[in-house]
């Protein structure tokens, strides 16, 4: 019982997973390196399902996929209480978080790096593929695990579009209600908990990520620091004998520095 939920949950995570890595990435990169009238007004239209409430977003996208809806009249395509209208849900309510991710991410790159590949003849899709994106990698994925665990437990806009329909639209957060709903506990316990895990791995590995990255950003301010002051030998010097790792193994009078 626990596990047909759960299969779909993870079939439409995926779906919603490809979703929010394309579209999040291509808008970010659009936001990070363009500039136009209205890219605030652009910005905070992308960023409102991050603070609507998710009925009000199933609302919204009841209007774009149901009756009357250019995807339904025109192309005849009927979405709704199906596990796609669900994976669009998860998708629409967590594309903020990869787009506002990547968009940082691709703000910080020095403009320097670029503009030195572009002299040595790279296109700009080369740059992109070889820099920017390598450099930004860490504000990406952190952005993209975060997206994932929220697509992963929207209930309220997918209950909107997809409806709670056991082995069909049924995913692990809409499967919980339902057990509690029936008093149910047992079974609600336990996909609680398999809920929380996956999430504390998806938001341990995001934390691990920033570690690495805040990690590299002081080093990258640390080298400036040194390069600006000309790196004398006595500087460095200090810094080493100063650091509480190596004073506590080294004493200071056994460490022979030249600091003159």
């Amino acid at each position: 019982m626990i596990w047909e939920p759960a299969m779909l949950s993870l079939q439409v995570t995926l779906v919603a997973s490809v979703l929010i890595l394309g579209l999040g990435l291509g808008l970010g990169i659009w936001l990070a390196r363009t500039h136009f009238p209205g890219q605030i007004f652009v910005s905070t239209l992308l960023n409102l399902p991050l603070v609507l409430p998710p009925s009000v977003v199933g609302y919204f996208l009841l209007l774009a996929l149901g009756r009357g809806s250019p995807i339904k009249e025109w192309l005849g395509i009927d979405l709704l209480f199906t596990w796609q209208a669900g994976a669009i849900a998860s998708a629409v309510v967590a594309l903020p978080l990869m787009v506002e991710s990547t968009r940082a991410a691709i703000a910080s790159i020095n403009p320097e790096l670029e503009a030195a590949a572009r002299t040595l003849g790279s296109s700009e899709l080369e740059v992109l593929w070889r820099i920017t994106i390598p450099v930004a990698q860490r504000g990406i994925l952190a952005g993209f695990g975060l997206s994932v665990a929220r697509g992963l437990g929207e209930f309220g806009a997918t209950l909107m579009v997809a409806g709670s329909i056991p082995g069909r639209t049924q995913t692990l957060p809409l499967a919980i209600y339902d057990a509690v709903q029936s008093q149910r506990y047992g079974l609600a316990n336990g996909m609680v908990l398999m809920m929380t895990a996956i999430a504390f791995a998806l938001l341990w590995w995001v934390r691990l990520l920033e570690g690495k990255r805040e990690l590299g950003t002081g080093n990258r301010r640390k080298g400036q620091r040194q390069q600006k002051r000309g790196t004398r030998k006595s500087d460095v010097i200090a810094d080493i004998t100063d650091h509480p790792d190596v004073s506590r193994f080294a004493p200071l009078d056994t460490v022979h520095c030249d600091r003159s």
